[in-house]
């Protein structure tokens, strides 16, 4: 498998694509509003504990306060050193209003929920990842070979033991000399050295740690040894890797290049179309068939339909290739487009057993490919298939797109017939009112609303809306205003006095 990395500089925003084998699988986007906060280390400040929940809002200087569950934090008993140790805590027993402490971003803001906070710090590096509040040695679950796990369990054990942190092999360990692991985990050391410094003249809320820059950070995270070419189209962001590199990955500084042809850098690697793709609902399938993703408060729903695909052999047949090209489809999906939480797939109902089984085969061969944590269970008894994906920053629909502001994120408008009948029932509000009359009025009504509303009404409801018509008193004035919406029309008694 072979990878590019794009990363395409303009002075309004950044983005970097990640492709393996000719296809887009990740696309990260930065504007002036920055790109991510996950990883940033604060000095915060408690602003309310709610014991209710068994949580703390914390200003750390961001639009909104972040959320520290009990559940992150640490070790309360360094918190209440005067705790009993087989006591349980609570929330008010660990933290109090106005307690500053140091806080690490471990999700962004996402909607009207601010960032998830935790006292569990961390700084990363290309290889490692070090733990300063502990002295766990951890590896990456990815790593699966044995040897392996052992061989770097044997190296940085007595690191960690030396510097009196924790530290975790991160998943491009695997392989890594020890004398660059022990570079990388002396260049974290000196890193949190540092921060420490900062603390002694930072005033809550402040930020005391940025992770790298969205260019920089997504060259550590995503070049590895699949990485055949790193583009960049702007001369200080190369110059800026490339001393990166040259530092932290040397091997990797040979693939970097600068790209300087006039034709867009996205635009020759059709980026800019599958970025728009990964905007709609639909997804079409090599064979024909389609996935429908709908993007809900709650979970991602994902439906598999054969659409145009007939087959060839049999319903069953026809059935099995369709959900094993969607489950080869839907983890590539779920990282392009980074939806995470909670998954539902619901997958054409099959009736032989070991179809079920490459199916759900395929789904973890593919999810285990993306770098985001994700967990998944087998059918359901109604046939479906629930997946979870950790999520750490917005979806890219919600970083580049707004909720309709016409149907309010519905999807959905009232049909005209719908808006006729709507219009109708006011009519026959307004004549029922007039039973009862309060005097002449001298003037006319007005009807305004959207073209296809006042056609439908002069045609096929022409004869209710003549009925109710010929009740009123006055005129009923008919007008198209194509500032209206479909669903929008008014009804207005204008007195003769105005005209």
């Amino acid at each position: 498998m072979s990878e590019e990395l794009l990363i395409d500089v303009s002075t309004f925003e950044s983005r970097v694509a990640l492709v393996q084998d000719g296809a887009v699988v990740e696309v990260h986007l930065a504007r002036a509003a920055g790109y991510s906060v996950t990883g940033n280390i604060y000095l915060g400040k408690v602003v309310r504990v709610v014991p209710g929940m068994q949580a703390a809002f914390v200003e750390i200087g961001l639009e909104r306060p972040g959320f520290l569950h009990l559940s992150d934090i640490e070790n309360p008993l360094v918190l209440t050193p005067n705790q009993a140790d087989n006591q349980k805590l609570g929330i008010r027993d660990v933290l109090h209003d106005g307690q500053e402490l140091l806080v690490i971003v471990e999700r962004d803001p996402l909607g009207s929920k601010g960032a998830r906070l935790s006292t569990r710090l961390s700084l990363a590096s290309k290889y490692l990842v070090l733990m300063p509040t502990n002295t766990q040695v951890r590896i990456s679950q990815k790593i699966t070979d044995e040897a392996e796990r052992s061989r770097l369990f044997k190296v940085l054990r007595p690191l960690s033991e030396q510097s009196t942190m924790g530290v975790i092999a991160r998943t491009q360990s695997e392989g890594v000399p020890a004398n660059l692991l022990a570079e990388d985990l002396l260049h974290l050391s000196e890193l949190w050295r540092h921060l420490q410094q900062q603390l002694q003249s930072a005033k809550a809320p402040a930020e005391v740690f940025q992770e790298l820059p969205i260019q920089t950070r997504l060259v550590r995270d995503l070049a590895g040894p699949n990485t055949v070419t790193i583009y960049v189209n702007d001369t200080d962001i190369f110059q800026r890797l490339q001393s990166y590199l040259s530092l932290n990955a040397a091997h990797l500084e040979q693939r970097l290049r600068l790209y300087e042809e006039r034709k867009p850098l996205f635009a020759r690697h059709n980026i800019e179309r599958e970025i728009a793709d990964a905007l709609l609902p639909r997804v079409p399938l090599k064979s024909g068939g389609t996935l429908v993703i709908e993007q809900t408060e709650a979970l991602i729903s994902i439906d598999v339909n054969t659409a145009g695909y007939l087959g060839s052999n049999s319903l069953e047949q026809t059935i099995y290739v369709t959900n094993m090209e969607a489950a080869a489809a839907i983890p590539r999906q779920l990282r392009l487009r980074n939806l995470g939480g909670i998954v539902v797939i619901d997958f054409i109902d099959m009736t032989q057993a070991s179809h079920r089984d490459a199916v759900m085969a395929k789904l973890s061969e593919e999810l285990s490919k993306d770098p985001a944590k994700t967990q998944v269970d087998g059918f359901s008894f109604l046939g479906l298939v629930q997946l979870s994906r950790k999520r750490t920053r917005e979806s890219l629909v919600h970083v580049m797109c707004a909720r309709c502001e016409y149907c309010a994120g519905q999807g959905l408008m009232k049909t005209a017939e719908t808006v006729c009948m709507e219009i109708l029932r006011v009519l026959a509000a307004e004549c029922d009112s007039l039973e009862h009359p309060q005097g002449f009025r001298d003037g006319y009504y007005t009807m305004s609303g959207n073209a296809a509303v006042i056609e439908r009404l002069l045609e096929e409801e022409a004869v209710l809306y003549k009925a109710l018509t010929v009740r009123l008193p006055n005129e009923v004035r008919l007008q198209v205003d194509s500032a209206y919406r479909l669903d929008q029309f008014d009804l207005i008694f204008v007195p003769q006095s105005l005209h």
